[in-house]
């Protein structure tokens, strides 16, 4: 089996006394892309400056390709790491043309080496026959090519993207995802990948590390973190949850919209909170309930509805885009998962909720 090529060991990061990454603990597997997924200031950047050699860790050890390269005795300075990096600007040269700079970052060869190189890795990105252009002749999402063609050169251990797609417009950031990712996975590198964007997480992680305030909530694959989030944290952050309160009863979860019959390791009379997506929530109009549209929100494929329960708490749902209902309609609202909910004991979902 072969050893992990990224290994964080009880890593501790702090600013002035404040903890941006504590006692963090993760691995890669060669070949693999971990997305490194949460809201601002949680950890992400700071995490990929440590692994990169930009920052030192005030606790802990990571470990590349099996040689500590920060924590214990040694520090192995960036230029030394055999990482490559893309970064949320490009960070190209100017003044130079697209094929030196792909061939910036390769010693040890020929001129006449290092450009047949660079060539190949634009050929490689998409952007073959480009090499004579100055930056500022590229559009965002050829820069930003070029920028990933430079930090695969070298042929790293580790490529580290730091939000690489932020300043792209939406269109070409789906476009962009779907294009680095084809070419991490074909040549077999090994990535690290930031972002705040939870469906870029969702699609171009092989796995997810989900941070909150520094800490490590979850990680897993894209479908067993959005299915089964580990805290109130994870299933909110992860796909925009609401929360339904429940008490654990015999067969299933007792709502104030009904009985949620599912399977619960919880002992009967254990408060509760359920987590529920838009998707596993469902409505009709009937004049007999104290439920009502408090809006719709039109997404063009679909209507997104804001359902009032008779407590004053708010449910969202899916609605056909063929069909619209009116803010104040009276409505019956049933859960129709279709799959185990993730479930709460309310205690430990406050505390998670903070």
């Amino acid at each position: 089996m072969k050893n992990p090529a990224v290994e964080f060991i009880n890593v501790t990061k702090q600013f002035n006394g404040d903890p941006a990454v504590y006692d963090l603990n993760l691995s890669l597997a060669p070949g693999e892309i971990l997305a490194l997924v949460g809201p601002s200031g949680c950890g992400k950047t700071t995490s990929l400056r440590l692994v990169a050699g930009f920052e030192q860790p005030d606790a802990g050890e990571i470990i590349l390709d099996g040689k500590t390269v920060a924590g214990g005795r040694g520090f192995v300075q960036p230029e030394n790491r055999g990482v490559g990096m893309v970064f949320q600007d490009y960070a190209l040269f100017p003044h130079i043309n697209v094929v030196e700079n792909v061939a910036f970052g390769l010693n040890g060869a020929s001129k006449t080496k290092r450009i047949e190189e660079a060539e190949s890795m634009l050929n490689l990105v998409g952007l073959s026959g480009y090499g004579q252009r100055l930056p500022h002749e590229l559009s965002g999402g050829e820069r930003q090519r070029v920028a990933l063609a430079r930090a695969l050169a070298p042929k790293p251990i580790l490529v580290l993207l730091d939000e690489p797609f932020s300043n792209l417009d939406a269109d070409l950031r789906l476009r962009m995802r779907e294009e680095v990712r084809v070419i991490l996975k074909g040549i077999g590198a090994t990535a690290i990948f930031v972002t705040h964007d939870q469906e870029e997480a969702l699609y171009i992680g092989d796995r997810l590390a989900v941070l909150h305030h520094g800490r490590l909530e979850q990680i897993g694959s894209p479908e067993e973190v959005f299915h089964q989030p580990v805290n109130h944290f994870v299933a909110e952050f992860m796909g925009g949850s609401d929360f339904l309160p429940g008490e654990v009863v015999s067969g299933g979860i007792q709502t104030e919209i009904g009985v949620v019959q599912q399977d619960v390791d919880l002992s009967v009379g254990t408060q509760v909170e359920l987590a529920l997506r838009a998707d596993d929530v469902s409505f009709s109009p009937d004049t007999k309930t104290n439920s009502l549209i408090l809006a719709r929100h039109f997404k063009g494929a679909l209507n997104v509805y804001r359902l009032r329960l008779p407590s004053g708490r708010l449910l969202h749902a899916y609605g056909p885009h063929t069909e619209t209902l009116r803010p104040g309609t009276p409505v019956q609202v049933n859960i129709e998962p279709g799959h185990e909910l993730a479930c709460f004991p309310l205690m430990e979902a406050l505390k998670n909720s903070k």
